[in-house]
């Protein structure tokens, strides 16, 4: 039997994921990170990006999480995010919308602050947008299996 870990993906608004994990994949502040059982323990910031959780029956989870902590202890890990969105419910229109702003604002030249809030709304913006085309991809090849 393939070894678990509990994880929990919570976000302000509601618990996203909680149970048994093989495995997640996630962009943490030094890059991308791949937890697996007995994990060295770890407590950093991620960036915002996605989840990739593989379940204990092998199927996938794609969360979009805003940024946030994750906590790695020996049996459990931990996501604490401000936003979190399962990957099926984002809008890429709404996405594709708030990257053009987030572009026309830089675009502007504006101050120091405006274009540091307009890199992070893009940097959200672009991270939407690849967990839509992972959906996506994931769909198409769930579809080839039937």
């Amino acid at each position: 039997m393939a070894k678990t870990f509990i994880l929990d993906v919570v976000s302000a608004e509601a618990s996203l994921f909680n149970g048994e994990a093989k495995r997640i994949q996630i962009t943490g502040s030094e890059g991308e990170l791949g937890i697996h059982p007995d994990h060295t323990p770890l407590l950093t910031a991620i960036k915002p990006g996605l989840v990739r959780i593989v379940k204990k029956d092998d199927t996938e989870e794609l969360i979009y999480l805003s940024g946030g902590i994750l906590e790695v202890q020996p049996k459990r890990v931990i996501v604490l995010s401000d936003s979190a969105i399962y990957g099926e419910e984002i809008s890429e229109e709404r996405a594709l919308a708030s990257k053009q702003r987030a572009e026309a604002q830089l675009a502007k030249h504006a101050s120091d602050i405006d274009q540091a809030e307009a890199e992070a709304q893009l940097s959200r913006a672009l991270a939407k947008l690849k967990v839509i085309e992972l959906v996506k991809m994931q769909e198409k090849s769930s579809k080839r299996k039937r």
